[in-house]
């Protein structure tokens, strides 16, 4: 994780996204705590990967107490929604595998989590409908209210700007979940990843700010909305609660949005900052991120060739195919055909499921469940 702050995230949060975190003095400085945030309607989770490295760093890169994302194990399941297809990208992050099950072991044992409630809905919900909160799911406030943990709002502004060319349409939707078991199809970016895979991990730089609320208590949410028992609500009472702070953060959205979000990309900044760092402008531009993302976690793999130039553009080459017309077809089959850790070849079944984190982790049992 250090590592990737320092030869990836760093370059990309400060110098193209020039993200920033205001209030993280709401959040509580020990303890376990749900992160609620609301979600960009882009394809790829940029919003999720900028707000978990700024916690990280806002909180001094705590390595015990890290506030980990939890995510849709469905992100996992096919190669090309990881980025740039690297294996198991999202648990080597940090992440969680978000089951109910392992979001109670969470808590339970006091951890620190940041929750999406909208879920994949909310990254599928396209720029047609930016700004606009998808219903939260109430597992949160269900959880929250058993252990007694405080859940802090945070507010993303800008990052909806991150893809203005994602719109997504429900009934479309619903015909290529049932058909491919993919839960969005955003247009016209679909077609242009299609064509070119570069496009399908691409950004706009727009200067995301998130801002943290103050701490919910669920249970006085609960208890003033009737609940005889706000430490174990029912799922109608969790479900009401869920909307009550969905209503709230949607009017605080509003009113944020007013104050940050006038200019979304703020070119002046970004000026400034491709002239700061002359030599680092492909890298930290979407144009250089597949090199960027796929050297970094082969280095980590590959410490032999990691400081040798022409051995890591030998060892690289495949990445050509993000820049290829319909490249998909080219990476496909240079994954079957290229050895571990680059490729699948020569591995078993269950050996290329673990690779590539085909499955579900559990956090109660501390095993790899198929």
């Amino acid at each position: 994780m250090d590592s990737l702050y320092k030869s990836v995230s760093s370059l990309i949060i400060d110098n193209y996204y020039r993200a920033e975190l205001h209030g993280f003095e709401n959040i509580p400085e020990k303890g376990p705590v749900v992160i609620a945030s609301n979600h960009s309607g882009n394809a790829f989770p940029h919003d999720s990967f900028v707000l978990d490295q700024l916690l990280w760093r806002s909180g001094n890169f705590p390595k015990d107490s890290k506030i980990r994302p939890l995510y849709s194990p469905k992100l996992a399941v096919n190669w090309w929604m990881r980025p740039f297809g690297l294996d198991n990208w999202w648990r080597l992050f940090g992440a969680i595998d978000q089951t109910y099950i392992n979001f109670d072991r969470v808590l339970a044992r006091g951890k620190r989590v940041i929750y999406y409630p909208e879920g994949i809905p909310g990254i599928g919900k396209g720029f047609n409908r930016k700004y606009r909160l998808q219903p939260f799911q109430p597992s949160f406030i269900k959880l929250s209210a058993r252990y007694d943990v405080p859940v802090v709002p945070v507010y993303g502004i800008n990052a909806e700007w991150i893809n203005p060319a994602s719109l997504t349409f429900r009934w479309m939707d619903r015909i290529f979940s049932r058909l491919l078991g993919i839960p969005f199809i955003p247009l016209p970016l679909a077609l242009l990843a299609l064509l070119f895979p570069f496009f399908f991990y691409f950004g706009f730089p727009c200067n995301m700010k998130f801002v943290a609320g103050s701490p919910i208590d669920v249970r006085k949410l609960l208890q003033s909305g009737g609940c005889a028992r706000p430490e174990d609500p029912g799922r109608e009472e969790s479900e009401k609660a869920a909307s009550e702070i969905q209503k709230n953060m949607q009017g605080e959205l509003d009113r944020l949005v007013g104050k940050y979000g006038q200019k979304p990309y703020d070119v002046s900044t970004l000026i400034r900052s491709f002239k700061i760092n002359r030599g680092k402008r492909w890298l930290m531009s979407p144009f250089g991120w597949p090199l960027l993302f796929t050297r970094h976690y082969r280095d980590y793999y590959d410490s032999a060739n990691s400081r040798r130039t022409n051995s890591r553009w030998l060892r690289d080459w495949d990445i050509i195919g993000y820049y290829l017309p319909l490249g998909w077809i080219f990476l496909a089959i240079v994954r079957k055909l290229r050895k571990h850790p680059y490729g699948s070849r020569g591995l078993s079944k269950d050996q290329k499921i673990k690779k590539e984190g085909k499955y579900i982790w559990s956090v109660a049992k501390g095993t790899e469940n198929d």
